[in-house]
């Protein structure tokens, strides 16, 4: 396969199995966004990784922004350093990957109606998104493809699912003559 693929995002989920002192946090620390009157959660934004980790008082957290899941893993260590420099008490430390999204570019234009007709897991509706989107029901990810060449891929659960699902997607376009 010939195709550069980038990705952007990984999202991750952690419950600490503790109460989350949002008050004390947004007290303690600078680049936090907290206004509880309008959502319940408080931003925290981490510069080493580049992310930030959503937070609610139930000891749930969400990290985003993460290039990579090494990435995702420092930047919850991160946060969970932060947590000890605060004392805040956690009982769990194992975190899920929730969604990795990534993308590439063909280097050339795609005949989206070519491909809805041949790849029956997709939908395409023009007028109502100028994107194809294909279900990859076997990696349970979903591909947005586009005219210009650009394709997304999201619902991944790690980045090996995202080269194995780019692959078998690699090799159904070029099956109907469109790569």
């Amino acid at each position: 396969m010939e195709w550069e693929i980038k990705i952007h995002n990984v999202v991750a989920s952690l419950n600490i199995q503790n109460k989350i002192p949002l008050v004390r946090i947004a007290n303690n620390l600078e680049g936090v966004e907290y206004e509880p009157d309008q959502f319940p959660g408080l931003v925290l934004r981490i510069d080493d990784p580049k992310s930030a980790a959503l937070m609610f008082s139930n000891g749930k957290i969400i990290s985003t922004g993460t290039k990579s899941v090494k990435q995702a893993n420092d930047a919850i260590s991160r946060l969970l350093e932060i947590f000890d420099e605060l004392s805040i008490p956690y009982n769990n430390t194992k975190y899920n990957i929730d969604n990795v999204v990534a993308s590439t570019h063909v280097g050339k234009e795609l005949n989206l109606t070519k491909i809805a007709w041949a790849m029956e897991e997709s939908e395409y509706e023009p007028d109502q998104f100028p994107g194809l989107v294909y279900r990859q029901h076997d990696t349970g990810v979903v591909f947005l493809l586009f005219r210009t060449g650009k394709i997304v891929c999201t619902g991944a659960k790690s980045e090996e699912q995202i080269y194995e699902s780019f692959k078998k997607l690699y090799t159904k376009l070029k099956e109907i003559g469109e790569i």
